[in-house]
């Protein structure tokens, strides 16, 4: 049974208070909380058996390997992909600037094309365009509908034999959109394209099976996810990673060196250059030990109902405008909005006083915003551990805001 109250247990940092308020933490977008079973996974390995991965013949060493290793393959079935096919790496955004810089910089040249979404996280954005700067590529976007969903049709339109890459977000960070990736995918596979699914705000929070989705790349960060930070995750097809150029290089992803030659490792150690975040790697393990242990489908239906109750009390708020779907259906566990009169990051201010933690600003997220016609909004995000009540005391928190700010 899913019982969030015996959930917010396992979380040490829930139980502090801010202002002499009791923690509202609805900012899990950006970064999730740590329970303490990934806490002590990680403490364990600092106070018991800490040593360095992939190099020593002794106790401590073979022993952090092969919890090293584990987590490798707990977090690969966790995401339905085979372990040699999971890069580390220190979060989503490095994952991308991998894609860029060994893929795109190897395999695009002048007159390719690459799609993105008008949705994309700066992480999916300027990678991009840094790109297109240097090899002469050209970058176009899939543009949203008014309700911030994307414009399937204009897809099939920008969608050439020229498109070498398409990438975009399976959840929006901003408007909560869930993208079905599968048509997607689809489409720009029969184009000849490869595709990169970015996610940062899908793998914490539903099953995702990259063997069924059949995409070229996925990421996510640990962070977002119960995780560490310092830990995130490429996927990539084992022919793929092959084909590759090492992004970085070094220690531990070579099989030789010598003063006439270099080889690289096999994969995924190619892309792991120098002393991995293994520690952390062990965190990500323990999160994705807790997620499972609840069940993904379980998470989701969790998140949908706590996101459609906010989605209904926030709307009540005289002039608050909620931007993204409606349809908690289709919409991941963000309610983001906007109020006349109130720059965001000042409700953001004030709503800390009373204890309650959301975003405000443009959430990486510029061009979407400039797309809206906005500069900047609040959000307020859910997971496993939010409740009912926080959302009462969230809108609580602005009508008392909203009182301070008229006085």
């Amino acid at each position: 049974m899913f019982d969030t109250a015996v959930i917010r247990r396992d979380f040490p940092i829930l139980q502090e208070t801010v202002n002499g308020k009791p923690v509202v933490f609805l900012d899990s977008a950006a970064s999730s909380q740590k329970p303490v079973q990934v806490l002590d996974a990680m403490d364990k390995v600092y106070r018991t058996g800490y040593a360095n991965v992939h190099r020593g013949v002794y106790t401590f060493s073979e022993s952090a390997t092969a919890s090293y290793d584990a987590a490798r393959a707990k977090i690969a079935r966790f995401v339905g992909a085979p372990a040699e096919c999971i890069v580390f790496t220190r979060n989503a955004t490095e994952a991308l600037n991998l894609i860029a810089y060994s893929y795109g910089r190897t395999f695009l040249s002048a007159g390719d094309e690459i799609i993105i979404t008008e949705l994309e996280h700066h992480a999916n954005f300027v990678p991009w365009m840094q790109l297109a700067k240097e090899r002469g590529v050209a970058v176009k976007f899939i543009p949203i509908t008014p309700e911030g969903r994307l414009d399937v049709a204009k897809f099939d339109e920008l969608l050439t034999t020229r498109t070498k890459l398409v990438s975009f977000a399976h959840v929006s960070n901003v408007l909560g959109t869930i993208t079905a990736p599968k048509p997607l995918i689809e489409r720009a596979h029969g184009a000849g394209a490869k595709v990169i699914v970015d996610g940062s705000q899908s793998a914490p929070h539903m099953r995702v099976n990259l063997t069924e989705l059949d995409c070229d790349f996925f990421v996510f960060s640990g962070h977002k996810m119960l995780g560490p930070t310092g830990i995130g995750v490429l996927y990539a097809k084992q022919h793929l990673l092959d084909a590759m150029p090492p992004f970085l290089t070094g220690g531990d992803m070579i099989s030789y060196v010598g003063f006439d030659d270099i080889r690289w490792n096999e994969v995924p150690l190619k892309f792991e250059a120098g002393t991995p975040a293994f520690v952390e790697a062990i965190g990500l393990g323990a999160a994705v030990d807790y997620l499972s242990a609840l069940g993904m489908d379980a998470v989701r239906a969790h998140e949908r109902s706590i996101t459609a109750y906010a989605l209904e009390r926030v709307s009540e708020i005289p002039g608050a405008t909620i931007v993204g779907p409606s349809d908690p259906d289709t919409r991941g566990g963000v309610v983001t909005f906007s109020l006349p009169k109130i720059h965001p990051h000042d409700l953001a201010s004030l709503l800390d006083r009373d204890g309650v933690a959301i975003r405000a600003g443009h959430h990486c997220a510029q061009p979407l915003h400039q797309r809206l016609g906005l500069t900047a909004t609040a959000r307020a995000s859910f997971y496993i551990y939010n409740q009912p009540n926080e959302v009462d005391a969230l809108v609580d928190a602005i009508y008392k805001a909203k009182a301070t700010l008229r006085k």
